[in-house]
């Protein structure tokens, strides 16, 4: 199932903008594609393939990072590390797992939040010299 899990995200944005909206920003070299939805919009069997507990407190990170100036813009394989912040500035760190889908390559996450709450995003994405830091901030509602 190539790319699932980011076709699905992608999909979601489509169908309801306040539900999953898929974003992207250009840093140094790299496009980095990104969207934080609820994990209840995953069907139960593909929460179990990439081992991602459906709960309505608990959202999925997804991050994809593309070469923004080569031909085709491939997807890059580099570390990606976080940590999200709730409105008490109580961090949680996030731990990424890599997805290689054929050229597919993205980075997901759990997120556990409390509902009716903005988190903020600090992502930082490296690769040998090159390292940038994307932030954003989210609401979470309950499914």
């Amino acid at each position: 199932m190539p790319k699932l899990l980011l076709m699905l995200a992608l999909l979601l944005g489509a169908w309801s903008n306040s539900a999953v909206a898929e974003q992207s920003t250009r840093l140094g070299p790299w496009e980095i594609h990104y969207n934080a939805f609820n994990s209840t919009f995953l069907r139960a069997e593909m929460a179990r393939q990439y081992d991602i507990t459906r709960s309505q407190t608990n959202a999925v990170l997804n991050i994809a990072v593309l070469a923004a100036e080569l031909p085709g813009k491939p997807a890059q394989q580099v570390n990606v590390s976080g940590y999200v912040m709730n409105p008490l500035s109580q961090q949680q760190r996030l731990d990424f797992t890599e997805v290689v889908e054929g050229e597919a390559v993205y980075y997901i996450t759990e997120v556990d939040f409390t509902p009716n709450e903005r988190l903020r995003f600090f992502i930082t994405v490296s690769d040998g010299n090159e390292q940038h830091e994307l932030r954003f901030n989210q609401e979470f509602w309950k499914n």
